[in-house]
């Protein structure tokens, strides 16, 4: 081996941290670990035994089942968010309706820690966007908008569009001739 090496030199920790953050940018991360997360007390608390000194507190209670199906299908949600990215909404809606349930059936939603993980996993769920999505664009173009405008900054039309507006005309229709696009009058 010489001096001269035609590879990288980059220590495996550094690559494996780079590559977990490239993993965990394309889908909704916290999301899912939220989610995950919620459902673990909401699972176990109903088995568990709590010692207070010499006494045991026992928090069995007759929805122990109940309990338990309740909180691995939000563990489940919670890795579906993760490895199924377009399912997303449907795992955050029904991450949200199961903590909602596990409010009646499990120990206050396990002393309602994961009443409130599942809930905010839920919804971070629900409202996470793919960055190259147009829906993400837009949001970030409409928060560029309302910044320059409380500047008092204008952002630079769009060159070749008519009066600044985009010629994006996906999912518009030619019936009534407006392309989407509305007037005031």
């Amino acid at each position: 081996m010489s001096a001269d090496s035609a590879g990288t030199n980059e220590h495996f920790l550094t690559v494996y941290r780079e590559r977990f953050r490239v993993w965990r940018g394309a889908r909704p991360f916290w999301a899912g670990l939220l989610t995950a997360l919620g459902g673990i007390p909401i699972a176990y608390l109903p088995y568990g035994n709590i010692k207070l000194g010499n006494m045991t507190l026992a928090m069995a209670t007759t929805a122990g089942a109940g309990s338990l199906i309740i909180g691995v299908l939000l563990i489940v949600l919670g890795l579906t968010m993760w490895f199924q990215q377009h399912s997303r909404i449907f795992a955050g809606v029904a991450a949200i309706l199961l903590a909602l349930v596990s409010l009646v059936v499990s120990n206050i939603g396990g002393f309602l820690v994961g009443f409130l993980l599942a809930l905010i996993g839920g919804a971070l769920g629900i409202s996470w966007v793919p960055a190259g999505s147009g829906q993400a664009k837009g949001a970030r173009h409409g928060r560029k908008a309302e910044e320059s405008a409380a500047d008092g900054t204008e952002e630079p039309a769009v060159a070749g569009a008519a009066g600044g507006a985009s010629e994006d005309l996906q999912g518009t229709s030619s019936m009534n001739e407006t392309n989407g696009r509305h007037s005031a009058g």
